[in-house]
Protein backbone atom coordinates (compact mmCIF):
# COMPACT_ATOMS: atom_id res chain seq x y z
CA UNK A 1 0.00 0.00 0.00
CA UNK A 2 2.90 2.34 0.75
CA UNK A 3 4.31 1.67 -2.71
CA UNK A 4 0.95 2.35 -4.37
CA UNK A 5 0.53 5.59 -2.47
CA UNK A 6 4.07 6.70 -3.21
CA UNK A 7 3.63 6.23 -6.94
CA UNK A 8 0.27 8.00 -6.87
CA UNK A 9 1.66 10.87 -4.82
CA UNK A 10 4.59 11.30 -7.18
CA UNK A 11 2.29 11.37 -10.19
CA UNK A 12 -0.03 13.82 -8.46
CA UNK A 13 2.89 16.09 -7.60
CA UNK A 14 4.09 15.95 -11.19
CA UNK A 15 0.62 16.83 -12.46
CA UNK A 16 0.39 19.82 -10.14
CA UNK A 17 3.86 20.96 -11.22
CA UNK A 18 2.98 20.67 -14.90
CA UNK A 19 -0.31 22.52 -14.49
CA UNK A 20 1.21 25.27 -12.31
CA UNK A 21 4.50 25.48 -14.15
CA UNK A 22 3.48 27.86 -16.99
CA UNK A 23 2.18 30.42 -14.48
CA UNK A 24 5.39 30.37 -12.44
CA UNK A 25 7.58 30.45 -15.53
CA UNK A 26 5.65 33.45 -16.76
CA UNK A 27 6.24 35.15 -13.44
CA UNK A 28 9.93 34.30 -13.60
CA UNK A 29 10.43 35.51 -17.16
CA UNK A 30 9.27 39.02 -16.36
CA UNK A 31 11.94 39.33 -13.69
CA UNK A 32 15.20 41.12 -14.29
CA UNK A 33 17.65 38.23 -13.94
CA UNK A 34 17.92 35.88 -16.96
CA UNK A 35 18.47 32.16 -16.74
CA UNK A 36 21.84 32.50 -18.46
CA UNK A 37 23.06 34.72 -15.66
CA UNK A 38 22.01 32.21 -13.01
CA UNK A 39 23.82 29.39 -14.80
CA UNK A 40 26.98 31.21 -15.86
CA UNK A 41 27.47 33.06 -12.58
CA UNK A 42 26.60 30.83 -9.58
CA UNK A 43 27.21 33.76 -7.24
CA UNK A 44 24.64 35.95 -8.97
CA UNK A 45 21.51 36.73 -6.96
CA UNK A 46 18.82 34.19 -7.77
CA UNK A 47 15.91 35.85 -6.03
CA UNK A 48 14.28 36.83 -9.32
CA UNK A 49 15.46 33.94 -11.49
CA UNK A 50 12.86 31.74 -13.19
CA UNK A 51 13.06 28.93 -10.66
CA UNK A 52 11.21 26.38 -12.79
CA UNK A 53 13.92 26.63 -15.44
CA UNK A 54 17.04 26.91 -13.33
CA UNK A 55 17.98 23.21 -13.28
CA UNK A 56 16.91 20.11 -15.19
CA UNK A 57 18.23 17.71 -12.50
CA UNK A 58 18.91 15.10 -15.17
CA UNK A 59 20.44 11.88 -13.94
CA UNK A 60 20.06 12.51 -10.19
CA UNK A 61 17.93 9.42 -9.58
CA UNK A 62 20.33 6.50 -9.23
CA UNK A 63 23.39 8.77 -9.36
CA UNK A 64 26.42 8.11 -7.17
CA UNK A 65 26.45 8.87 -3.46
CA UNK A 66 28.48 12.05 -3.97
CA UNK A 67 26.24 13.45 -6.71
CA UNK A 68 24.23 16.48 -5.71
CA UNK A 69 26.37 17.71 -2.81
CA UNK A 70 28.27 20.94 -2.26
CA UNK A 71 31.78 21.29 -0.84
CA UNK A 72 31.55 23.05 2.52
CA UNK A 73 35.02 24.55 2.07
CA UNK A 74 34.25 26.24 -1.25
CA UNK A 75 30.48 26.77 -1.20
CA UNK A 76 29.37 30.29 -2.13
CA UNK A 77 26.98 31.17 0.67
CA UNK A 78 25.80 34.29 -1.14
CA UNK A 79 24.36 32.03 -3.82
CA UNK A 80 22.78 29.74 -1.21
CA UNK A 81 21.23 32.70 0.61
CA UNK A 82 19.88 34.15 -2.63
CA UNK A 83 18.45 30.79 -3.68
CA UNK A 84 16.77 30.44 -0.27
CA UNK A 85 15.22 33.89 -0.72
CA UNK A 86 13.83 32.79 -4.09
CA UNK A 87 12.59 29.51 -2.66
CA UNK A 88 10.72 31.25 0.17
CA UNK A 89 9.44 34.08 -2.03
CA UNK A 90 5.73 34.54 -2.59
CA UNK A 91 5.30 32.68 -5.90
CA UNK A 92 7.33 29.57 -5.10
CA UNK A 93 6.23 29.36 -1.46
CA UNK A 94 2.62 29.38 -2.65
CA UNK A 95 3.36 26.52 -5.03
CA UNK A 96 5.12 24.50 -2.31
CA UNK A 97 2.26 25.15 0.09
CA UNK A 98 -0.29 23.75 -2.36
CA UNK A 99 1.95 20.72 -2.93
CA UNK A 100 2.41 20.30 0.84
CA UNK A 101 -1.31 20.36 1.59
CA UNK A 102 -2.27 18.04 -1.27
CA UNK A 103 0.43 15.48 -0.47
CA UNK A 104 -0.10 15.57 3.30
CA UNK A 105 -3.86 15.17 3.06
CA UNK A 106 -3.40 12.41 0.49
CA UNK A 107 -0.90 10.68 2.77
CA UNK A 108 -3.17 10.75 5.83
CA UNK A 109 -6.38 9.81 4.00
CA UNK A 110 -4.94 7.03 1.82
CA UNK A 111 -2.98 5.46 4.69
CA UNK A 112 -5.62 5.92 7.40
CA UNK A 113 -6.17 2.15 7.94
CA UNK A 114 -2.42 1.59 8.17
CA UNK A 115 -2.05 4.45 10.66
CA UNK A 116 -4.78 3.01 12.90
CA UNK A 117 -3.19 -0.46 12.80
CA UNK A 118 0.23 1.04 13.54
CA UNK A 119 -1.10 2.88 16.59
CA UNK A 120 -2.74 -0.31 17.89
CA UNK A 121 0.41 -2.35 17.30
CA UNK A 122 2.54 0.18 19.20
CA UNK A 123 0.14 0.13 22.17
CA UNK A 124 0.10 -3.68 22.26
CA UNK A 125 3.86 -3.99 21.86
CA UNK A 126 5.04 -1.71 24.68
CA UNK A 127 3.91 0.66 27.39
CA UNK A 128 3.34 4.30 26.50
CA UNK A 129 1.46 6.43 23.97
CA UNK A 130 1.34 5.57 20.26
CA UNK A 131 2.22 9.15 19.31
CA UNK A 132 4.74 11.44 20.89
CA UNK A 133 5.84 15.04 20.44
CA UNK A 134 9.41 16.25 20.39
CA UNK A 135 10.89 19.75 20.11
CA UNK A 136 12.64 20.48 16.83
CA UNK A 137 14.24 23.53 15.20
CA UNK A 138 12.37 24.94 12.21
CA UNK A 139 12.75 27.78 9.75
CA UNK A 140 14.63 30.80 11.13
CA UNK A 141 15.47 28.83 14.26
CA UNK A 142 11.88 28.74 15.55
CA UNK A 143 11.08 25.81 17.83
CA UNK A 144 8.07 23.60 17.24
CA UNK A 145 6.87 20.17 18.36
CA UNK A 146 7.06 17.43 15.76
CA UNK A 147 4.61 14.51 15.79
CA UNK A 148 5.87 10.94 15.31
CA UNK A 149 4.83 7.40 16.06
CA UNK A 150 6.69 6.20 19.14
CA UNK A 151 9.36 3.69 18.14
CA UNK A 152 11.34 3.51 21.41
CA UNK A 153 10.70 2.59 25.03
CA UNK A 154 9.18 5.39 27.08
CA UNK A 155 12.38 5.53 29.20
CA UNK A 156 14.64 5.75 26.13
CA UNK A 157 16.08 9.12 27.17
CA UNK A 158 16.18 8.81 30.93
CA UNK A 159 19.86 9.79 30.71
CA UNK A 160 19.22 12.73 28.38
CA UNK A 161 18.91 13.26 24.59
CA UNK A 162 21.03 10.96 22.45
CA UNK A 163 21.28 9.84 18.83
CA UNK A 164 19.92 6.50 17.72
CA UNK A 165 22.58 3.92 16.85
CA UNK A 166 22.80 0.67 14.88
CA UNK A 167 20.91 -2.13 16.68
CA UNK A 168 19.74 0.37 19.30
CA UNK A 169 18.25 -1.66 22.17
CA UNK A 170 15.91 1.22 23.03
CA UNK A 171 13.92 0.57 19.83
CA UNK A 172 10.86 -1.65 20.28
CA UNK A 173 9.93 -4.55 17.99
CA UNK A 174 7.24 -2.56 16.22
CA UNK A 175 9.50 0.48 16.35
CA UNK A 176 12.15 -1.31 14.34
CA UNK A 177 9.65 -2.04 11.58
CA UNK A 178 8.11 1.42 11.38
CA UNK A 179 11.53 3.10 11.43
CA UNK A 180 12.74 0.87 8.61
CA UNK A 181 9.73 1.72 6.43
CA UNK A 182 9.54 5.36 7.62
CA UNK A 183 5.98 4.86 8.86
CA UNK A 184 7.02 6.56 12.11
CA UNK A 185 7.46 9.82 10.17
CA UNK A 186 3.93 9.93 8.70
CA UNK A 187 2.32 11.86 11.61
CA UNK A 188 4.56 14.78 10.63
CA UNK A 189 1.96 15.42 7.93
CA UNK A 190 0.13 17.25 10.73
CA UNK A 191 3.12 19.56 11.12
CA UNK A 192 3.03 20.20 7.37
CA UNK A 193 -0.67 21.07 7.49
CA UNK A 194 0.03 23.42 10.41
CA UNK A 195 2.65 25.19 8.28
CA UNK A 196 5.59 24.28 10.54
CA UNK A 197 7.15 21.95 7.98
CA UNK A 198 7.17 21.32 4.25
CA UNK A 199 6.77 17.91 2.64
CA UNK A 200 10.32 18.20 1.26
CA UNK A 201 13.15 20.01 3.01
CA UNK A 202 16.09 19.54 5.40
CA UNK A 203 15.42 17.21 8.33
CA UNK A 204 14.32 19.14 11.45
CA UNK A 205 16.86 18.52 14.19
CA UNK A 206 16.57 18.67 17.96
CA UNK A 207 17.68 21.94 19.60
CA UNK A 208 20.04 20.07 21.94
CA UNK A 209 21.93 18.72 18.92
CA UNK A 210 21.66 21.90 16.83
CA UNK A 211 23.59 23.93 19.39
CA UNK A 212 26.45 21.43 19.25
CA UNK A 213 26.41 21.08 15.46
CA UNK A 214 26.37 24.83 14.85
CA UNK A 215 29.55 25.16 16.88
CA UNK A 216 31.26 22.29 15.07
CA UNK A 217 30.12 22.65 11.43
CA UNK A 218 30.49 25.78 9.26
CA UNK A 219 27.25 27.05 7.69
CA UNK A 220 25.11 24.55 9.64
CA UNK A 221 22.61 27.26 10.57
CA UNK A 222 21.91 27.81 6.85
CA UNK A 223 19.64 24.75 6.93
CA UNK A 224 17.18 26.98 8.78
CA UNK A 225 16.79 29.30 5.78
CA UNK A 226 13.90 27.12 4.57
CA UNK A 227 11.22 24.99 6.19
CA UNK A 228 12.28 21.51 7.32
CA UNK A 229 10.70 18.53 5.59
CA UNK A 230 9.29 15.05 6.20
CA UNK A 231 11.68 13.87 3.51
CA UNK A 232 14.56 15.64 1.80
CA UNK A 233 17.58 15.44 -0.49
CA UNK A 234 19.96 14.58 2.36
CA UNK A 235 17.58 11.93 3.70
CA UNK A 236 17.39 10.02 0.41
CA UNK A 237 21.06 10.47 -0.53
CA UNK A 238 22.79 9.73 2.78
CA UNK A 239 22.32 7.28 5.63
CA UNK A 240 21.17 8.24 9.11
CA UNK A 241 23.69 10.61 10.71
CA UNK A 242 24.53 10.06 14.37
CA UNK A 243 27.87 11.91 14.50
CA UNK A 244 29.18 15.39 13.77
CA UNK A 245 30.93 14.00 10.70
CA UNK A 246 27.69 12.49 9.44
CA UNK A 247 25.77 15.71 10.06
CA UNK A 248 28.49 17.61 8.16
CA UNK A 249 28.11 15.24 5.21
CA UNK A 250 24.33 15.62 5.19
CA UNK A 251 24.69 19.40 5.28
CA UNK A 252 26.44 19.21 1.89
CA UNK A 253 23.24 17.73 0.43
CA UNK A 254 20.96 20.16 2.28
CA UNK A 255 22.87 23.14 0.87
CA UNK A 256 22.74 21.60 -2.61
CA UNK A 257 18.97 21.28 -2.26
CA UNK A 258 18.56 24.91 -1.24
CA UNK A 259 21.00 26.18 -3.90
CA UNK A 260 19.43 24.16 -6.72
CA UNK A 261 15.78 23.99 -5.70
CA UNK A 262 13.07 23.57 -8.32
CA UNK A 263 9.65 21.93 -7.98
CA UNK A 264 11.02 19.19 -10.24
CA UNK A 265 13.70 18.42 -7.64
CA UNK A 266 10.97 18.04 -5.01
CA UNK A 267 9.21 15.52 -7.25
CA UNK A 268 12.48 13.62 -7.77
CA UNK A 269 12.99 13.48 -3.98
CA UNK A 270 9.46 12.16 -3.45
CA UNK A 271 10.11 9.44 -6.04
CA UNK A 272 13.40 8.51 -4.34
CA UNK A 273 11.67 8.43 -0.95
CA UNK A 274 9.56 5.53 -2.22
CA UNK A 275 12.76 3.55 -2.77
CA UNK A 276 14.00 4.42 0.72
CA UNK A 277 10.70 3.32 2.30
CA UNK A 278 10.56 0.07 0.30
CA UNK A 279 14.15 -1.02 0.94
CA UNK A 280 14.66 0.58 4.37
CA UNK A 281 17.81 2.40 3.28
CA UNK A 282 19.52 4.37 6.05
CA UNK A 283 17.11 3.42 8.85
CA UNK A 284 18.12 2.85 12.48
Amino acid sequence: MIIIYGIAAGLLAALIAIRSGPLLVKVGLVKTVLLKTAVDDPAAPLTHAPVFLRQSHDGLIGAGANAGALDLDTVDMRAVNSAAAAMTGHDISQFKRVLDVVLSLGLVVSLAPLLVLTALAIKLDSRGPALYRQRRVGKDGKLFEVYKFRSMRIDAEKDGPQYACINDDRVTRIGRLIRKTRIDEIPQAMNVLRGEMSFVGPRPERPEFVAELERAIPHYRSRQLVKPGITGWAQVKYEYAATVEGASEKLRYDLYYIRNFTPLLDIIIIAMTIRVAVFGIGSR
